[in-house]
């Protein structure tokens, strides 16, 4: 059954038609080129690499940066739609061109120089290029500003040590944008662009994962690693440079979680109504179809609440909080309709012929990372009291 969609409030009519053929044209690229591929991936624990350049010949990679570099130029809504279409297909899908347009892109874009942008962002919008981000540390998750990673100043640039953790795209990446107190300034933190192949640098693959399976998971590590002045982020300063990456990516993330509920919520839809129990379609009764009220009513709440962020996003009023908001509420929702959707199938929902099992496990990861669920929790309360309990 080919997917039309979920719209129970006529959301359409809120979208331009630009939106809607954005839309479209990524539904259709998942329809066909990553549905009938990933749950053989996700079993593999394979990342489809040979899509990466169809989507960055869809636009698909830093979508709303400038057209001179090679981008599509969208506006915040459309891209919230392709992130919501990607997930659709899976979360690891997403979390590739989150991490290549958000967490890689934007950092160039907004803290590199006008060379380094020439360099790097028409080859990462193509796929020619892959790139990772490096904030985690394995022993500073939630706590960013206590990470260990140092850098310090040298007759030719800066000699990078330490190591980040849970780093998506890092074994593949082409660069890496990883952030570090330099020594030599008063512990600020910096952005650095390290290449592959630089000496002292490795990025071993994270195996034996139960979640994002079709996804490249990493370490980075970093001894003595010599990286070259003209590599550092010249515009990048203060924790608060990573944090507007993760802003970025936060934002797509809130639109990718309604795409996996979409497809947990249209799959156990048509299950129900063709799974006959009792000489009646299991969705005729009670307790089905309030299963059902619950799910469409929290998706479509999520869709309202993505759409409204996104329009505020366009008129630069989105707050960090407002993101925290959408990121909080919609992967929370995504992750209960899928375990609502899971018990309609019963023991069927459990198997791969059935997409919901894999957006479970993978909503499990998207639930921690871009900062946890309850760190979203802190910081929307400290928005609302004035006063932060994580301090």
């Amino acid at each position: 059954m080919k997917f039309k969609g979920v719209d129970f409030y006529n959301i359409d009519s809120l979208l331009t038609d630009e939106e809607k053929l954005t839309r479209d044209t990524v539904r259709e690229f998942v329809e066909t080129r990553i549905v009938p591929i990933i749950e053989d991936c996700y079993e593999k624990c394979r990342f489809p690499i040979e899509l990466v350049k169809e989507m960055g010949e869809l636009g698909l990679l830093g979508p709303t940066l400038p057209a001179e570099y090679g981008c599509a130029g969208l506006g915040q809504v459309a891209y919230g739609l392709v992130s919501q279409e990607l997930e659709r297909g899976d979360s690891g899908i997403r979390s590739f061109a989150s991490v290549q347009g958000s967490l890689v892109m934007y950092p160039i874009y907004t803290f590199g120089s006008e060379e380094q942008r020439r360099k790097w962002l028409p080859q990462l919008a193509k796929g020619e290029k892959i790139g990772c981000f490096g904030l985690t540390e394995p022993d500073f998750g939630s706590n960013p500003a206590g990470m260990l990673t140092r850098a310090k100043r040298t007759r030719n640039g800066w000699l990078l040590n330490g190591s980040k953790a849970w780093i998506t795209n890092g074994t593949i990446a082409d660069v890496a944008v990883v952030w570090a107190k330099c020594e030599d300034e008063g512990n600020q933190i910096r952005g650095f662009l390290v290449e592959k192949g630089t000496k002292g640098f490795s990025a071993p693959e994270i195996h034996r994962k139960h979640s994002l399976r079709a996804s490249v998971t990493s370490e980075l590590i970093f001894e003595d690693c010599e990286i070259p002045e003209e590599n550092i982020l010249p515009g990048s300063g203060g924790l608060k440079s990573p944090l507007m990456c993760l802003s970025q990516a936060r934002y797509g993330i809130a639109w990718g979680a309604i795409g996996a509920a979409m497809a947990c919520y249209t799959t156990a839809l048509e299950y129900a109504l063709g799974r006959i129990q009792f000489d009646r379609p299991i969705a005729s009764f009670q307790l089905q179809q309030a299963k059902f009220a619950d799910m469409i009513t929290e998706i479509t709440k999520a869709q309202l609440l993505a759409l409204q962020l996104g329009r505020l996003k366009e008129q630069g009023k989105a707050t960090p909080a407002q993101i925290s908001m959408a990121k909080r509420n919609n992967v929370a929702m995504a992750l209960e309709v899928a375990r609502t959707s899971r018990t309609i199938l019963g023991g069927n929902g459990i198997t791969a012929d059935y997409p919901i099992m894999r957006h479970m496990n993978n909503l499990e990861s998207v639930y921690t990372y871009e900062g946890t669920h309850d760190i979203h929790t802190l910081i929307i309360g400290a928005e609302v009291t004035g006063i932060q309990a994580f301090r």
